[in-house]
This record gives C-alpha cells, sequence and structure tokens, in this order.
C-alpha cells in the first residue's frame, strides 16, 4: 500500500477544528464506528436498539480503538427501502443512550439528515454532525451546524443510482452545491469533512469507481471520510452478506487509506483499526 498523504488537504488557510485536529495529525486514518440504534439498518438492525446494548457496543468500539462513534436513530440503508422516522421518533431511541456514550470520553458524530435532531444531539452532547444528504435535504441544517459551530460530513447522495452518469462528475457538482451552502451559512472551512458517499445512489461499479478514483476528490481540499463497511458492492465482487463482508471491507478501506481519507468509517472497529495502523507502519519503512 502506498504511504498515505498528509493532512496538507485540509485547507491552510482554514485552522482545523479542535476535535478534528489530532486525528489529522497522525500517520493512520481515524476510525469511526457505527452504532445504530435502529430496527433495519442494512447489516446490524436491531443489534443496538436497547440502551444497554448500545451502551456496551459504545465502549467495546472505544476499547478497540474508534476515535468516533457515529450513533443513528433512523436507517439510511442505501437500497431504497429504508422506513422514514419522524424527528421524535429518532430522538426517543437517542435520549437513553447519547448522554451515556458522550461521557465515555469518545467524540460522538450524530448520524441524521434531520437538523431538528442534529440541534437537540448537540445540545445532549453529540460533538460532530454526519448528514447524508450533504446539507441539502434539510434547509436549516447548515444553519444548526455553524450555530454550534461543530464539524459536519457532507456526503454525497441520490436518490437513485443511475449507471449512466460519469458518477465522479456527479459528486463533484454536488460538493461544489453543498459548500456553497456551508459557505453562505457560515461554516468554517476547518470543520468540513467530504465523504463521497459509497453505495449511495451509486451502483456497485460505480462505488468502486469512486474508491479507485478517491484522489480525485483531494482536489476540493477537505479532509475525506470513507465508509465502505459491509456494503453491497461488495456482494457484487464475492456474494456475501452483510455480516461477511470483512475482508471487502478491509481491501477497500486500505486503498481509501492509501489515497489520503482521513476518517474510516467501519462496523468491524478492531479489525479496520488494526489493518490501518500495519498499513502506515509498513508504508512508513
Amino acid at each position: 500500500m502506498a504511504n498515505p498523504k498528509p493532512s496538507a488537504a485540509v485547507p491552510l488557510h482554514q485552522p482545523v477544528h479542535d476535535i478534528l485536529k489530532p486525528l489529522f495529525a497522525r500517520p493512520f486514518a481515524a476510525v469511526m464506528g457505527v452504532l445504530n440504534v435502529t430496527p433495519d439498518s442494512f447489516s446490524d438492525g436491531g443489534a443496538f436498539l436497547t440502551p444497554a446494548d448500545a451502551i456496551t457496543q459504545a465502549k467495546a468500539m472505544i476499547a478497540a480503538g474508534a476515535d468516533i462513534i457515529d450513533v443513528g436513530a433512523e436507517s439510511t440503508r442505501p437500497y431504497g427501502d429504508a422506513k422514514p422516522v419522524s424527528a421524535e421518533e429518532e430522538k426517543h431511541r437517542l435520549e437513553p443512550v447519547l448522554t451515556k456514550i458522550a461521557a465515555l470520553g469518545a467524540p460522538i458524530s450524530i448520524d441524521t439528515m434531520k437538523a431538528e435532531v442534529a440541534g437537540w444531539a448537540i445540545s445532549q452532547g453529540a460533538a460532530i454532525v454526519n448528514d447524508v444528504w450533504g446539507l441539502q435535504r434539510d434547509a436549516d441544517m447548515a444553519g444548526i451546524v455553524a450555530q454550534a459551530n461543530v464539524p459536519v460530513v457532507i456526503m454525497h447522495n441520490r436518490d437513485v443510482a443511475d449507471p449512466a452518469i460519469d458518477i465522479l462528475k456527479d459528486i463533484a457538482v454536488f460538493f461544489r452545491r453543498s459548500l456553497e451552502i456551508a459557505a453562505k451559512a457560515g461554516i468554517p472551512g476547518g470543520n468540513i469533512v467530504l465523504d463521497p458517499g459509497i453505495g449511495f445512489g451509486k451502483t456497485p461499479e460505480q462505488s468502486m469507481t469512486v474508491l479507485a478514483k478517491l484522489d480525485d476528490l483531494q482536489s476540493f481540499g477537505y479532509p475525506l471520510l470513507v465508509g465502505a463497511s459491509r456494503k453491497r458492492f461488495i456482494a457484487s465482487v464475492v456474494p456475501s452478506e452483510p455480516q461477511h463482508r470483512l475482508g471487502g471491507s478491509i481491501a477497500a478501506h486500505l486503498i481509501a487509506a492509501s489515497q489520503g481519507a482521513k476518517i474510516i468509517r467501519a462496523h468491524d472497529v478492531a479489525e479496520t483499526v488494526q489493518a490501518l495502523r500495519v498499513a502506515a507502519a509498513i508504508g512508513g519503512k
């Protein structure tokens, strides 16, 4: 694996947010552990629905080396069959766990597309907003993020996959629009992380194209987050169920890190941390 690229992709004129700064200073990518408090997420729906199970899993991921815990209470699985829930239901699922997980010490990322939920979660201890619609689905989201002065993950998404489009051009157009929204709201550039949205609104082939050409997105000058964990494109290469895609997930994440991705979002934290750190150590020789 090639040497991971340094953190110079972050605009030098924009101070990096204090939460992100120590993560981007290391030679290996940070790991964001996935914690779904939902009954219907594509990989682990229902596994951590009870508060006790969710808190136990958060503790286990932190012990395994997770730098951030990404907590979501509405399935956004990228296959078009997730059931939307109200802001009230999201908060109902989050309320028993959010402050307790925040007390564990690792920053919490709130995985939501709703500004109301994001604002409430920040008041409960969330430190990062992870918006799978990149500030473009809820008109109030950018203002909430700016007012709270927290980092935001801007993810590319589409309602449906279109195999005929140039997916990298589509991502570029989407990111430019999201960055315009962020700038207008007053979100500092050093608070922004871009996520190409592997599996979201993309065919398996397009997801692999994005991973192969991730370096093209470095031109935006913002750190990149990649979440390929257990995604369906892996099964298009080697047929497998989500829980049996660890090898493919690690392969994709190592390729992403070799192209400069600074945050890897993963279900299997211990294995991902080990793979990233060993690859970085070998690459540094």
